[in-house]
């Protein structure tokens, strides 16, 4: 599938954009292996065959890899749409875009040892400090370690981790500023062992995101980056156009953040197709939607939902917006931004609490839609990237104070 944008302007109608419209069509294939997914824990073979002829496993890649190159509003939609579909579906696909865009860091070398074959190489793990530790090597590292979350682990050919360097002292590296020195690297995914049984959870059991191990296994210096001290946006500089100009604010948090949102969309569309059909009991002839508290719980929660939707999109496109102008983004800019990823997260947490509530006893059955929805989106909602501690970082960047360092 082809994509193209103006590289200066995004999207007027991002639903009108053909790899949104592929991903909307896919809605119907996304309930009908949510069952298999949920109870084998990863995505069927066909299925990972569907998206990849789809494009939805290069969107972030560059064209001149023979990627898509998306924006980033068209990439989140694509992600919120999937996730509307099946949340482990839309998970494992915003993770894996972020995990792709890490790896756009690499040395040239370890770029085209990835991608130069196909432009949709699936790619799991964790970008995540510390899980692992290594000890140099003629051209690399010999790395041992253990990972969370390693979601998408079983489509995967790649898998991303971090580590430390261990001296001759046996003692870890440390970085000039004091600080922990990490390294990412890329292992193959035949040389990873998965750890059975890892990962049981009430939400996004298809996600499959496993713990994960490596034991002495050899890590070529061309398929490791530094963890700190680069920003990824100076990682990509090599890379042209926009996409890759834009702070990282517009892809992390915004990736899960859409996700959630997507499947609160999906909870409000449940809930209203309950109402039409559900008599409560104790109501003889009333139907759930012609109570006038259902009919409020519904509005709210669109308008809830789509207002943090808004910020979002607003914070993003104003960052883009500013690039293509040829300014510097400010702190604030990007403080904003991550705080409309987590300020939508929440706002869909709000709103799919109002359905679960009015859904009455159907809300709990295990089997129904809003359970589903409920269980995916909670379990969402715990993920550091959209934690509530992240409202003070943004408020110290407003009053002129250090931010710390995980807003860069």
């Amino acid at each position: 599938m082809e994509y193209r944008t103006d590289e200066e302007h995004l999207p007027v109608d991002v639903d009108a954009q053909p790899l949104v419209q592929a991903a909307a069509a896919l809605g119907p294939v996304l309930r009908k292996y949510h069952d298999e997914i949920e109870r084998e824990q990863r995505m069927p073979t066909a299925l990972v065959e569907q998206l990849r002829e789809a494009g939805f496993y290069k969107m972030v890649i560059p064209r001149s890899l023979g990627g898509l190159q998306v924006d980033p509003l068209t990439y989140l939609r694509v992600i919120e749409l999937l996730a509307e579909g099946a949340g482990s579906v839309g998970w494992n696909l915003g993770n894996g875009g972020v995990g792709q865009l890490v790896t756009l860091g690499l040395p040239d070398d370890g770029v085209d040892e990835i991608y130069g074959k196909r432009a949709d190489t699936v790619i799991a793990g964790t970008a995540v400090p510390g899980g692992g530790k290594a000890v140099p090597a003629a051209g690399g590292y010999r790395v041992s370690g253990h990972w969370q979350f390693g979601s998408g682990c079983q489509e995967a050919s790649w898998m991303l981790g971090s580590f430390q360097v261990i001296d001759d002292n046996g003692q870890p590296r440390r970085h000039p500023d004091g600080a922990s020195l990490y390294w990412r690297g890329v292992f193959a995914r035949s040389e990873a062992e998965i750890v059975p049984g890892s990962w049981d959870v009430s939400g996004l059991r298809g996600t499959g995101s496993f713990d994960w191990t490596v034991k002495d296994v050899f890590l070529p210096e061309r398929r490791t980056m530094p963890q700190v001290g680069i920003p990824l946006e100076n990682q990509w500089a090599r890379w042209p156009g926009i996409t890759y100009a834009l702070p990282v604010q517009c892809w992390v948090g915004p990736h899960h953040s859409a996700v959630i949102t997507g499947i609160a969309r999906a909870g409000i569309d449940a809930l209203i197709g309950l109402a039409g059909g559900k008599t409560p009991r104790g109501r003889t002839g009333a139907l759930l939607c012609e109570n006038p508290q259902v009919q409020d719980a519904v509005g709210r929660a669109d308008a809830t939902l789509n207002a943090g939707r808004a910020y979002r999109t607003a914070q993003i496109t104003e960052l883009w917006n500013t690039i293509a102008a040829g300014k510097e983004t400010t702190l604030e800019q990007r403080a904003r931004c991550r705080l409309a990823a987590v300020y939508s997260a929440d706002n869909a947490r709000e709103a799919m609490d109002l359905m679960y509530r009015y859904g009455g006893s159907t809300s709990f059955q295990r089997a129904s839609r809003l359970a589903e929805c409920w269980r995916d989106l909670h379990t969402v909602g715990q993920t550091v990237t959209l934690a509530p501690e992240w409202y003070p970082i943004g408020g110290r960047v407003y009053l002129g104070m250090d931010p710390g360092p995980r807003l860069r």
